[in-house]
Parts: C-alpha cells; sequence; structure tokens
C-alpha cells in the first residue's frame, strides 16, 4: 500500500488564511449563542415587565372606577330614599287640604248628609290618588283562604257549607303595591 494523504494533512491543498481570521480570537459557538440567547431573555423579561406594568395599571384605574361607581350609587341611592316619598306626599296634600276644609265645615254644619257626602269624595280622592301610585285592594271575601296573602285572625262555624275554608269577614283590608304584598289581609274564615 502506497502512501496516501488525505487532503487535510497535504500542505499544497491548505488554503491560506485571510488575515482577518488569523487576529480574530477563537470564541466558541456556545457562548455566542448564549449571548444571543440573554439578549433574547432580556427583551422578553422587559416586554413582560411592560405587560405586567400595563396590567396594573388597568387594574388600578378599573379598581378606582369601581370605588367611584360604588360611591356615586351609594348617594344616589341615600337621596332617592329621601326623595321617594315627596311626589306620594305632594299628591296627598291635596286630601289633607279636603279634610281640614270637612273639619272647618263640621264645626257650623247641621246637614249631616252632606257631612257624609263631603267625607265620601274625600275618601274617593285619596284612594284615586293611591291607586295612581300602584296601590290596589285585595278582594278576599267569600275568596278560599290563602296564607299567601291573607292573615287569619280567627276561625267561626258557617251554617253554609259552601263557605268552609273560605274568607267570611275582612277585620283588615290587604294591600298590593305594584302587584307585591304591601299588606296581608287580616280575615276570619269559616270552618
Amino acid at each position: 500500500m502506497g502512501d496516501h494523504k488525505s487532503k487535510h494533512e497535504d500542505p499544497a491543498n491548505e488554503q491560506p488564511m485571510n488575515e482577518a481570521e488569523e487576529t480574530m480570537p477563537d470564541v466558541p459557538e456556545d457562548n455566542a449563542a448564549g449571548e444571543v440567547e440573554g439578549e433574547e431573555q432580556t427583551n422578553q423579561e422587559m416586554s413582560l415587565k411592560a405587560e405586567l406594568e400595563q396590567a396594573n395599571d388597568r387594574y388600578l384605574r378599573l379598581y378606582a372606577e369601581f370605588d367611584n361607581y360604588k360611591r356615586r350609587t351609594s348617594k344616589e341611592r341615600v337621596e332617592l330614599m329621601q326623595s321617594a316619598g315627596r311626589e306620594v306626599i305632594g299628591s296627598l296634600l291635596t286630601v289633607l287640604d279636603d279634610f281640614d276644609r270637612a273639619l272647618k265645615m263640621m264645626e257650623t254644619a247641621n246637614d249631616v248628609p252632606a257631612i257624609v257626602e263631603g267625607i265620601e269624595l274625600i275618601s274617593q280622592k285619596l284612594k284615586k290618588i293611591l291607586q295612581q301610585q300602584g296601590l290596589k285592594e285585595m278582594e278576599v271575601i267569600g275568596q278560599p283562604f290563602d296564607a299567601d296573602f291573607q292573615e287569619a285572625i280567627t276561625n267561626i262555624p258557617t251554617p253554609d257549607k259552601s263557605m268552609k275554608g273560605k274568607v267570611i269577614d275582612e277585620v283588615e283590608k290587604g294591600y298590593y303595591l305594584n302587584d307585591k304584598v304591601l299588606r296581608y289581609a287580616k280575615v276570619v274564615v269559616g270552618n
């Protein structure tokens, strides 16, 4: 076998290095890649910090907005409760004026039927104003007893078997306000 030289061993096959390559220090490739990765990590950390600061800023702003909203609605609720009855009371003042006039007239009046008629008119006016505000009377007499809307004061025996378990008398009227029970009717039930 002959003397075989590979390309790497043959000085004639060697290519001359340029001067820049000769003067450059040998830097391991891993170190250069590590620096690039380090810069990427630093950029990622900076962008994450910026995102975190933005999210924190949005959170603080939303929290402040919500806090302001709670204070404002609380204040509005207090004002609403203080002025809620204002409209109703204002409309009832006319009824109060009518009662004052009726009381003055009763001092000197001799005509009892006229006084009764005047009081009935005032009562109708009051009921009409309250109905306009959403008040509605419960109709209970002759109806079956319903504990959801009525309070039984007593049970009495009834001669009419068809009235058993039904409301015979109403001691105190029940009322709805906007279709919700405002006051339960106090009733007498037949048994």
